[in-house]
């Protein structure tokens, strides 16, 4: 019967990790730095991740280093709000099938963040539950924000709403003023919109719209990342009503869920979850056609 095993190890220059395995796939957290998700893959093959362990950003209290994986931020972005440097040892203790994550509470907004990522023993999937508590004295305004940085060379599909609204409007895409509509990295697909990431095509490009199936994917290296999370209907969210975004540059693709925006009452907490499969042996889709086989095969669309 297969179960989770966790070990420390060292990965290269992240330091000092905490590995989460099923035999079949495993992930890497740091623990000198984070809460970040540095590695997702299978055991002995690629890392689905992107790594950029040299790149940052000068910001309040030091540079923020991008580092790559998957990171938790609170949403809006804002300079430096968003940018405060994770550079600190985080706090990790073992819970049911995986372990919990929490790093200091940031100095300058007084938001604590949390991870929560646990591996099933059994199937590929991942379950992490992303929290942010409002240490300030005043409530605050903010919404969780998972961002999971993917390797480059992969091509992403978003599903596009298809709420029948009559005479209204069913769909509303969110664009950053660097981004261009002619991007030849997107397909602006009937039912998905197709995303390439191209190495060394520099110019960035970002979009955010309202997911409403809850789901995402991502092909890269002959293997199928699925990411899910949920939407509500009712629910404000950030960026013109953005549940999800997703950017790009010339090394790297960003797959970002977002919760509704909540204002956060002191010592108060809000959460977010997403879940991950991992598929092996799924080629990249080249038509809208090949897509649906493999939603209805792998993500089963409600």
């Amino acid at each position: 019967m297969a179960d989770t095993r966790l070990k420390e190890t060292e990965y290269k220059e992240f330091g000092k990790c905490v590995e989460i395995s099923n035999g079949t796939v495993s992930l890497l957290v740091t623990v000198e730095s984070g809460p970040r998700i540095i590695r997702y893959g299978f055991v002995g093959k690629d890392n689905m991740f992107c790594e950029k362990s040299k790149d940052s950003k000068p910001s309040l209290g030091g540079d923020f280093k991008i580092r790559g994986g998957h990171r938790l931020w609170h949403s809006p972005e804002q300079m430096p709000r968003t940018y405060i440097p994770d550079n600190n040892p985080v706090q990790w203790h073992t819970i049911e099938n995986g372990i919990s994550v929490t790093q200091e509470t940031e100095k300058w907004t007084q938001i604590k963040k949390e991870m929560e990522i646990s591996l099933n023993p059994s199937e590929d999937r991942v379950k992490i539950v992303h929290k942010l508590t409002n240490k300030n004295a005043w409530p605050v305004e903010y919404a969780v924000w998972a961002l999971s940085m993917m390797a480059p060379g992969g091509l992403q599909v978003i599903p596009q709403p298809r709420r029948d609204t009559g005479l209204l409007p069913n769909r509303m895409i969110s664009l950053w003023p660097y981004s261009k509509m002619n991007d030849e990295r997107v397909c602006w697909g009937e039912k998905y919109i197709l995303f390439k990431q191209i190495p060394g095509m520099a110019p960035p490009f970002k979009l955010g719209l309202p997911n409403e199936d809850g789901w995402v994917a991502y092909f890269n290296y002959g293997s199928l990342f699925i990411k899910r999370f949920s939407f509500i209907e009712s629910a404000k969210y950030p960026d013109y009503g953005s549940s999800y975004e997703t950017y790009t540059d010339d090394c790297m693709m960003e797959m970002e869920s977002l919760s509704p925006l909540n204002k956060v009452m002191p010592d108060a907490t809000i959460s977010h979850v997403e879940e991950w499969d991992l598929i092996d042996g799924v080629d990249k889709p080249r038509d809208e056609s090949e897509i649906e086989a493999i939603v209805k095969k792998y993500i089963k669309v409600k």
